[in-house]
This record gives structure tokens, C-alpha cells and sequence, in this order.
């Protein structure tokens, strides 16, 4: 019932040969089989094409996180910003790989963008916490989260949910990460409207002609069946950028400025080559929180972290499986429990790393419709972070408008599983439709999810079927509620 895009849903037809024909040599037949290249109908060179694809399409956390976290530095200059991105990377690498070599599974981790934000603007500059402290919070939401994949919990909740719901997550999903591609690259965003296309309804700027050519050059290779498309047009978009700003001179995007580039200029200034500093590593409270914004205020915050971090990966890792036709029957990828180690695992990383909760990105997705189907890519993408905490000048070569291309292709690819789900049906219907539109329209993964959750129950209560809705369903959406009410129960026990 996943069926991926037309065709074979890959981003290029494979071959029967190389579907069955293991890979020659023994380093390369060794990975073959470790990683099951060939059984999951890819090559080591799709592998490595995808897992170069996969970093260049997240490779802004490196520049974002920086830029959201460094408002919540401490005065003393104890933790800098090149120590935030140096850290960010590190993390990030050691994390994908340790997801490639445990879970085999084409996902990329790092800094999750939202609760970089909550550590910034909400637990440091909103709640007086330090940066430690609060550092200390995303390691309890992580601990937390790992206990409950020990427990079988995590797990139960995902295999709980009906298979509708599964294929709406990674609808919504593809529409969720088409938009923020869109909006990265300036191609949407706010205006006279909520949002608008470009500025005040047209293109304008080289930036958005290098988006623009990227694109289009991607659509282009993808319908003439040319392997490694997506890599091949973020490269052309990149030397694209390249010679536009040798030429233009162009600067960041600001409110004098808004045809400039995004979060990063497409130039190289000194050398290519920076030693990392990783002053961020270890600044860590478990416990200053506590004493200073009280037990109930923690537990609640590290609730509203958990719920959003337990989910998000939950439509992450479906979304990437369906697009990698790695998914069974039921809708469930490979080595589920390993996933979710890997991950709850990586919201401790980042908090005891000092650059917040690391989580499963989504834009794996563009390595996926590369060709990437083990983790071997994820290899690959984690080597890349690693070696770009020496080699962050040339990572900031790729400017947002070059990289965005890919998620936005990858909204396309993510929406051809919308046939999947039996629209004559309203009980299945609008608990999906909810739920893919929530996710874009309330910028969020969890929030979609949850408003999908609540009404698929809803509806099954008011049918009088809600005996035969799974008891963990029920839970998570009554957790649900009580997420979305967060801001008026906080006001109620004193602790907002």
C-alpha cells in the first residue's frame, strides 16, 4: 500500500543486476552484505550519492543552530558560537553514523530546528535559566524518551496507529518539507498575506533565479531518468551561486535587502580550513533547573519537549521508509526499536554536547530519491559532519537557495503515497486530512500528528466504535490534548 512514485518510486529505475548482483571485491562485498546493499536494491554508489545528498540538504544546521543558540551564550564568552557549530557537527556526525551502523537506516540526525528555539528563547532568555541548565532539561527529555523505547512503549505507540495514518504522516510530511524548502529558499514567505509567492507576488534576485534553475534542472534529470539528479542540480545551483556572487556581490537576505541570500553566502573568504573548538561539550546542569524554576515548571517543559521529539521522529522515519519503499505491510520500517535508540539516544547527545536535542531530519528523505536504502548513506552524511568541523568554510559554500531544491523535490516524491488513503471513506479520510493539513499549516510535525490522532478517536467514539481504537491511541491523544492546552494549564498551576 506504499507504493513510491511512478515507476519504482526510486529517484532513478534500478536495474535487475544491480538489484541482485553483490558487489565485487572483498572491502566492497563486505559492505554489501553488512549493510545489505543488494537485497534492498541499491549500490554502493547510490549509497554514497545519497549520503552526500542528505548532508548538503541539512548542512544549514550548521549555520542556523549557531546563529539560534548564540543568543543564549553566556556574557563570560565561555561558549561561542564557532564552538555551537563546531559541537553541532560533531554531534550530528557521530549520531547519523551510529544510526547508520545500528539501524541500517538511510537517517540523518542533528540539532533539531524548534527546540533549538525552545533552549534559546524559552528556557534561557524566558525562563532565566542558564545555558547549562537548560541543557540540562533536553538531556531529562531525552533520558526520558529512552526509557520509554526500553520499555517497549515507543514502539507499541507507533505500531498502534492504523496504517491510514502512517501513509497521511508521510503526505503531510512532503507537503511540511516542500514548504520549508519554499520558505529557506525566499520563495515564499510572509507578506501583505499570511504568505505570498516571492515578494509581493513575483520573483525577485539572483538567489531566487539560482533556486529557480536548480529546480527546474532537477525536474528535468529526474523525468529523463538520469542517475544522481538531485546531487548533480544542487551542484550546478551551487557553481550557479558561485559565479552570481564573484559578479553581484550580493549580501545576506534583511529587511533592506530582501532579495539577498538566505543562511548562507556563497563565497569563500581565508581558508577553507577552520580547527574546531568544542567548548561546548559538557556544559551541562541536570539538576540547576530544578532549584530554580521549581520540579512541576521542569516536568511540564520537559513533557512539551518529549511529546514533540516522540513524534516527530515518528513521521520522520515512515515518511523516509515509504519513499524508500522500506516499509512492510503495516507500515513499519525495518528495525523500528533500533531507530528509536538511536534517536532517543541523540536528544542526550545534544543536550550533554551543549547544542539541544538531536533528532531525525527529514530531509533524509532527499538522499532517499538519490538512491539511498541502507545505512551505509547515513555513513556517508555522518563522516561529512565530522569532517566539515575542520572544513565549515566550504560547507557555507552551498547556499540555502541551491539546497532547498531537494526538499522540495522530495515534497513531490512524498506526495504520490496520497493515493494510498481511501478518501470515500470519512472515517479514514479526515483524520488524514487533518493530519497533512495541520503539519504545513501549523508548521509543525507533532501538531500535525496530534490533530489526526484527536480526530481519528473523535470519530471512532461518535460511531460507537471506540472499543476497537487501540488503548494506546486513546493515550497519546489525551497526551495530545493536554499538549495543546500546555499554554492555558501552565497559566492554571502558576508555572508559565
Amino acid at each position: 500500500m506504499f507504493a513510491c512514485g511512478p515507476a519504482t518510486g526510486h529517484d532513478y529505475p534500478v536495474s535487475t543486476q544491480e538489484k541482485t548482483a553483490p558487489s565485487r571485491g572483498g572491502f566492497a562485498q563486505s559492505l554489501d552484505s553488512f549493510f545489505q546493499i543488494s537485497k534492498r536494491g541499491s549500490t554502493i554508489g547510490s549509497e554514497i550519492r545519497g549520503g552526500i545528498v542528505t548532508f548538503f540538504a541539512m548542512a544549514y544546521i550548521l549555520v542556523v543552530n549557531p546563529a539560534i543558540l548564540g543568543n543564549a551564550v553566556p556574557e563570560d564568552g565561555s561558549i561561542t558560537t564557532q564552538g555551537i557549530a563546531a559541537g553541532t557537527a560533531l554531534v550530528a556526525g557521530i549520531m547519523t553514523i551510529l544510526m547508520g551502523v545500528v539501524a541500517n537506516y538511510p537517517l540523518a540526525l542533528a540539532a533539531g530546528l524548534g527546540l533549538n528555539a525552545v533552549v534559546a528563547f524559552t528556557l534561557v532568555l524566558g525562563s532565566g535559566l542558564s545555558y547549562g541548565e537548560a541543557m540540562g532539561v533536553i538531556a531529562w527529555e531525552g533520558i526520558l524518551i529512552f526509557l520509554l523505547v526500553l520499555t517497549g512503549f515507543r514502539e507499541a505507540v507507533f505500531r498502534a496507529v492504523p496504517a491510514a495514518l502512517k501513509t497521511a504522516l508521510t503526505v503531510g510530511l512532503g507537503l511540511f518539507v516542500a514548504l520549508i524548502g519554499l520558505v529557506n529558499a525566499g520563495i515564499v514567505r510572509a507578506g501583505a498575506t499570511p504568505v505570498e509567492f516571492g515578494i509581493s507576488g513575483s520573483l525577485d534576485g539572483w538567489p531566487a533565479l539560482v533556486f529557480v534553475f536548480g529546480l527546474f534542472l532537477m525536474i528535468i534529470l529526474h523525468v529523463r531518468g538520469v542517475k544522481g539528479s538531485v546531487l548533480i542540480s544542487i551542484v550546478a545551483a551551487t557553481v550557479l551561486a558561485g559565479v552570481v556572487q564573484a559578479f553581484a556581490h550580493i549580501d545576506r537576505i534583511s529587511e533592506t535587502n530582501p532579495t539577498g541570500w538566505g543562511q548562507t553566502v556563497p563565497e569563500l573568504k581565508g581558508s577553507p580550513i577552520a580547527v574546531p573548538v568544542f567548548d561546548t561539550l559538557g556544559k551541562v546542569d541536570l539538576f540547576g533547573g530544578f532549584g530554580k524554576l521549581g520540579v512541576v515548571s521542569v516536568i511540564l517543559l520537559v513533557f512539551s519537549l518529549m511529546l514533540a521529539d516522540f513524534f516527530d521522529t515518528m513521521g520522520t522515519m515512515v515518511a523516509v521508509g515509504a519513499e524508500g519503499d522500506l516499509l512492510d505491510k503495516d507500515g513499519n520500517p525495518p528495525k523500528t526499536r533500533q531507530i528509536l535508540i538511536v534517536d532517543s539516544l541523540a536528544a542526550v547527545a545534544g543536550g550533554v554536547g551543549g547544542v539541544s536535542s538531536n533528532t531525525s531530519y527529514v530531509e533524509s528523505a532527499s538522499g532517499v530519491a538519490e538512491g539511498a536504502r541502507t545505512g551505509l548513506a547515513s555513513v556517508v552524511t555522518g563522516i561529512l559532519f565530522l569532517l566539515s568541523t575542520f572544513l565549515a568554510p566550504l560547507v557555507e559554500l552551498v547556499p540555502t537557495e541551491a539546497a532547498s531544491t531537494a526538499l522540495v523535490f522530495v515534497g513531490y516524491l512524498m506526495m504520490t503515497q496520497v493515493l494510498d488513503i481511501d478518501w470515500k471513506d470519512p472515517e479514514v479520510a479526515i483524520p488524514a486530512f487533518m493530519t497533512v493539513a495541520f503539519m504545513p499549516f501549523g508548521y509543525s510535525v507533532s501538531v500535525g500528528i496530534g490533530v489526526g490522532f484527536v480526530t481519528y478517536a473523535l470519530i471512532q467514539l461518535v460511531k460507537g466504535k471506540g472499543l476497537k481504537v487501540h488503548p494506546l491511541m486513546w493515550l497519546v491523544s489525551v497526551l495530545f490534548i493536554v499538549y495543546f492546552l500546555m499554554g492555558p494549564i501552565q497559566r492554571l498551576l502558576g508555572v508559565g
